[in-house]
């Protein structure tokens, strides 16, 4: 595929706010993992015994008065990830070369606003029930909301897309503006992802007995679940000029294998699939990667798997690891997070390790590391595999 420059991305998660909080975190190997204090909408229902990736000040940070009628937890953390690293400044920059109509804006998520519903159904009161002045935002209940809410904010009126895809909702942002802007729908775009936290999730995933009462421990011997995170992020995406220098987004890989509905397939066939296709649209051979993060949530089936389908794929010295254990699953964010954290070790040289983890999986591959290292490299990759075998991976490039 014809590469597309990245002019600017930003990602703020339980690590802190912009790109230099990821940074440092990362660097010093601490995490933003923190006993789960979230709040339930149910009376007399105590939080889940678990641990999570929280953003803090978000409870104080309320939308612009131009922008209440978005007002919900879910929005805020969008608005708050867009006001860092350029992010605004390039996408206006942007609407100004081309018309605002030719820059597309495709925003991942997996719950969307789900969370500001449940609260309006929990202020449901008296008998009949009043339905409380929230509910009757129909625009903010619906998948599209984080969509929506990012083209009112920014102002911009291409193409606009919301894509729910799972946990590689994010990542498939990316792809979707290839094809727009290679099909010639659009000049440029603006991607990203954003999910909080909510009963929905929290519960949810403990229903399905992947939560573990401990932070995760991703590719571990003895690692139990998933510990779950809220992410925002974001980036700017344009064709590349000839010869052009920079980070630029190489090749993307799709794949659904369909195996199960929250199981991956055993032998990791869709997550392979995925990332041999993203090779190939890039043009790059599996030894020329310098750095993979993986999906890695920490979950018996998937860390498994996925070692596998890497050490089919890579030579040996490739480092992999997952960053989970500093933010934690910001599920249909976790793209577009990792994506930065891939584009961070691209510009910086400072690979990261697998943050908690101590004793290797006797099934992993040696591409799978646990310690932070440093070395230059050209391309990074970013695997985020979804429910039901949903799978995308990117490549990117230091041109």
């Amino acid at each position: 595929m014809p590469p597309l420059a990245i002019r600017a991305y930003t990602a703020t998660t339980a690590l802190g706010r912009g790109l230099d909080a990821q940074a440092r975190a990362l660097r010093e190997r601490r995490g933003g993992l923190r006993r789960n204090d979230f709040p339930t909408t149910a009376p007399q229902q105590a939080p889940l015994d678990c641990w999570i990736g929280r953003v803090d000040g978000l409870e104080d940070a309320p939308l612009p008065a131009h922008l209440a009628v978005w007002e919900c937890r879910n929005n805020r953390l969008a608005w708050l990830s867009l006001q860092h690293d350029g992010v605004v400044e390039a996408a206006a920059a942007l609407a100004a070369r081309y018309g605002a109509e030719r820059v597309a804006v495709i925003v991942g998520t997996s719950t969307a606003s789900i969370g500001a519903t449940e609260e309006a159904y929990a202020g449901l009161r008296g008998d009949p029930p009043r339905f409380p002045p929230s509910l009757s935002r129909a625009h903010l209940h619906t998948p599209h909301s984080p969509g929506a809410f990012v083209a009112a904010a920014t102002g911009l009126r291409g193409p606009c897309v919301t894509v729910a895809t799972a946990c590689s909702s994010s990542a498939k942002v990316f792809a979707q503006a290839a094809r727009l802007i290679g099909a010639g729908l659009a000049d440029a775009a603006l991607v990203g992802g954003v999910d909080t936290l909510c009963g929905s999730v929290l519960f949810g995933f403990n229903s399905l007995q992947l939560v573990s009462p401990d932070p995760c421990l991703p590719f571990d011997a003895h690692r139990t679940g998933l510990s779950l995170g809220e992410a925002g992020g974001f980036a700017v995406l344009e064709r590349c000029g000839a010869d052009e220098a920079g980070l630029q987004l190489r090749g993307y890989g799709e794949s659904s294998d369909a195996h199960h509905m929250s199981t991956p397939h055993p032998q990791g066939l869709g997550a392979r699939l995925a990332m041999a296709d993203a090779l190939a649209r890039a043009g790059v051979e599996p030894a020329e990667i310098g750095y993979l993060n993986l999906h890695g949530t920490a979950t018996p089936a998937n860390d498994q798997v996925e070692a596998l389908a890497v050490a089919s794929l890579f030579p040996p010295q490739l480092h992999a690891s997952s960053t989970k254990g500093w933010t934690g699953h910001t599920l249909g964010a976790a793209g577009i997070v990792e994506s930065a954290f891939a584009l961070l070790a691209l510009q910086s040289g400072e690979l990261p390790g697998t943050l908690n983890s101590r004793e290797p999986d006797p099934g992993n591959g040696p591409q799978i590391r646990f310690d932070n290292a440093r070395a230059p490299i050209r391309y990074a990759m970013n695997n985020s595999f979804g429910f039901g075998g949903n799978n995308c991976s990117l490549v990117f490039a230091r041109a």
